[in-house]
């Protein structure tokens, strides 16, 4: 960046400069042309003044000027008088451009230039009280023969100029570049702001960037941390009773017992690496989700009996009420998330409690609200109940078998659906979970 910075500015500065070289060639010629032309001028009108042109005495005309051509025409062009060439060998003016004008206007002039000389002559012509005109002539370099003169001047000055600027493109790219570069090394601390306003948006992007990669880390770690002991726990106990039974230490009913316990550690871990595959697969499905219509009341209805089952294990009463609404989304999904919702709400109650299922429509929102009257969750947990493998009880987590990522799951197929979740809890009275899509 700082190269290509430094080579564009010192690009710009010697397009500048040349650019400028020709700019004033052609400013000071242009004054230097308008001099000889006034000069010229002023000559003539000197000479007119003088009165010694007259058809009369033109026999007697001696003059000569050092750098002026002094010509005298008659009314019909013929020349009278020239200063430099016989009047009688020259031939008719009466159609040059300048005697032309002078005859018409009163004055004229005229540039020609010597493309073999590299000069230009500037004319000036006259009209004087008896109809002849004066003509004034004065040779001098053309615009080519100016620059050419001066190209050696032109060249040594572009030339420090140019190393000039290559040294003034050096320090101007480092003070451009070293906000940015001082930025970088400040882009944690979010208290100081960017040199440059315009950067200040970029900044602010860099850094949330640089904060949800490092909490992102900091998720994976958890997570790999997480599933390392959450995965441990049955293997271990697995292992044990299996252990204590193959040493034969075990016998008549504790092998039943400890069998029970295989049996329900093997299904926990089951549970575990579903739900890790699960989310694995969400995460990397963002863009492969196929959304059709689906009616989420009915989908509500065939996960009611499988709830209620369910709840009945748990003394808990089940009631789904509602009313056909239509909605964009994965049924798979969908079924997962009612499933989970409704199995955390039966897994987190109390003996005799009850779960609420309300599927309803809120302006072309479709909602499902999943309500109980369980333990609840307190204040300081509620933020963080969507976490992976995070629980407010754990103990009791495990007693009912959870895995610690339902919610989890829900709150990614949320997202997946770009739906709105809301908690409303309270410690010791109950949950209501309501989710919009």
């Amino acid at each position: 960046m700082k190269r290509k910075i430094n080579k564009q500015l010192i690009g710009i500065a010697v397009v500048g400069i040349l650019a400028t070289m020709l700019l004033m060639t052609a400013v000071f010629y242009d004054l230097f042309r308008r001099q000889v032309e006034d000069d010229l001028k002023i000559n003539a009108y000197i000479l007119k003044n003088t009165g010694i042109f007259l058809q009369d005495h033109s026999d007697e005309i001696s003059l000569h000027m050092e750098n002026l051509r002094i010509t005298w025409i008659d009314e019909s062009g013929d020349v009278l008088y020239d200063d430099d060439v016989d009047a009688d060998e020259m031939e008719n003016h009466a159609d040059r451009p300048e005697v032309e004008e002078a005859f018409a206007d009163g004055e004229g002039k005229a540039i020609r230039t010597s493309s073999t000389l590299g000069r230009s002559t500037y004319y000036y012509a006259i009209r004087l009280e008896d109809g002849s005109v004066l003509r004034v002539a004065r040779e001098a370099n053309n615009m080519f023969s100016v620059f050419q003169s001066a190209l050696p001047s032109i060249l040594v000055i572009t030339a420090v100029m140019v190393v000039l600027c290559i040294f003034l493109a050096r320090f101007l790219t480092g003070k451009l570049i070293q906000p940015i570069e001082q930025m970088a090394v400040d882009m944690k601390d979010g208290t100081i702001k960017p040199v440059y306003r315009e950067l200040v948006p970029f900044a602010n992007t860099i850094r949330a960037q640089h904060e949800n990669i490092l909490k992102n880390a900091k998720m994976r770690q958890d997570f790999t941390a997480n599933v390392s002991h959450e995965l441990k726990t049955p293997l271990t106990a697995i292992s044990g009773y299996a252990e204590l039974m193959e040493n034969g230490i075990a016998r008549g009913p504790e092998v039943a017992r400890f069998s029970a316990e295989i049996r329900k550690n093997a299904s926990r871990l089951l549970s575990l690496i579903n739900d890790i595959i699960r989310l694995s697969e969400m995460d990397n499905m963002e863009d492969a989700v196929t959304f059709e219509q689906v009616d989420l009341y009915e989908v509500a209805c065939k996960c009611a009996d499988t709830l209620r089952v369910n709840a009945r294990k748990h003394d808990v009463s089940f009631a789904l009420q509602g009313e056909p609404v239509m909605i964009r989304a994965n049924r798979e999904m969908v079924i997962e998330l009612v499933n989970n919702l409704c199995d955390n709400a039966i897994r987190y109650n109390e003996k005799n409690g009850w779960v609420a299922v309300t599927v309803k429509k809120n302006g072309d929102k479709g909602v499902l609200v999943v309500e109980d009257n369980g333990i609840g969750i307190p204040k300081d947990h509620q933020d963080r109940i969507f976490e992976r493998f995070y629980r407010v009880d754990k103990s009791r987590s495990k007693q009912t078998g959870g895995t610690g990522l339902g919610l989890a799951i829900v709150k990614h197929i949320v997202m997946l659906h770009d739906a709105s979740l809301e908690l409303v809890s309270d410690e010791g009275k109950g949950t209501r979970i309501t989710v919009a899509f």
